[in-house]
């Protein structure tokens, strides 16, 4: 996987410069179509040494959620990560892993053929760190902050007292809807869950109780959006200018491509009538 630099959704900027998030990078790296995380986005979290259980919930969460129009979420780790992204997976759905290293630098190495399948299937891999950072414990606390700085919600299955998933749904508290699932209250598996519910997370039960907290329901789903010829350079100047217009120069900056490359991957979004442009130098979505 080659990645290429793109500028993050408004939420990441609010990030940046944060107490506890480190992370220097000027963007995020992709690999994939970064169109998807123009639909809602749930983050799915939950510990690494999931039950089988937990590791069901998270599949049937995540593929529910993807047949009905959310991109799914999640940290590519082992155990309920790893069910979420395979859930949207089964639906024949993208979904979209943020990882705490580089891409050249894959970890958890078991988890790479997963990454593959996910850029494939028209979803996308991000990293807040250079392809060839290695992956560090503190970084975990970055890629948490940025999967919840794209989400819309986020949702917590098996969580441990201590566990990454918490600081996930610390960063997305009071921002977004954060849900949990119960369990049985003498398990060590889910007592982060309960201690969420306690202190004012949503109960979740069904995946509708997701939707719920989105304010959508099933019949509402939008169509995929599509990267057009799912050229990477393409699908990240279409995702920076969903967040708005913006110059050849704010562009190239953004992208790390040069002006003619810029240049003609904007031509082709223009005839796909992904973009359009406005003035002499300035593109925004349509």
């Amino acid at each position: 996987m080659t990645p290429a630099v793109f500028a993050p959704r408004a939420q990441f900027e609010r990030l940046r410069g944060s107490r506890g998030f480190a992370c220097e990078a000027a963007g995020l790296w992709s690999v994939g179509n970064l169109a998807v995380l123009a639909r809602p986005c749930v983050a799915i979290v939950g510990t690494r040494s999931a039950t089988p259980h937990g590791r069901g919930l998270a599949r049937a969460f995540a593929r529910d959620l993807a047949a009905a129009g959310c991109t799914v979420l999640s940290g590519l780790a082992l155990g309920i990560d790893t069910a979420a992204h395979e859930g949207a997976l089964e639906a024949g759905a993208p979904t979209v892993g943020v990882l705490g290293g580089g891409h050249a630098k894959f970890f958890p190495p078991r988890n790479r053929a997963l990454a593959e399948r996910i850029a494939a299937g028209c979803g996308a891999v991000l990293s807040p760190y250079p392809p060839d950072e290695p992956a560090r414990a503190h970084q975990f606390l970055a890629r948490n902050a940025v999967v919840a700085a794209l989400a819309d919600a986020v949702l917590v299955i098996e969580a441990p007292a201590r566990s990454g998933a918490l600081n996930t749904a610390g960063w997305a508290a009071g921002r977004i809807p954060v849900l949990a699932v119960p369990g049985d209250v003498d398990r060590p598996h889910v007592q982060g869950c309960l201690a969420l519910i306690r202190d004012g997370a949503t109960l979740a039960r069904h995946p509708d109780d997701v939707l719920e907290a989105l304010g959508r329901t099933r019949d509402a789903a939008p169509a995929v959006p599509a990267a057009p010829h799912c050229d990477a350079l393409e699908a990240a100047l279409l995702a920076f200018l969903r967040a708005g217009e913006a110059t050849i120069d704010a562009l190239c900056a953004a992208s790390g491509g040069a002006p003619g490359d810029v240049l003609a991957a904007l031509a082709r979004l223009e005839l796909d009538g992904a973009v359009e442009c406005r003035g002499l130098d300035r593109f925004a979505a349509r």
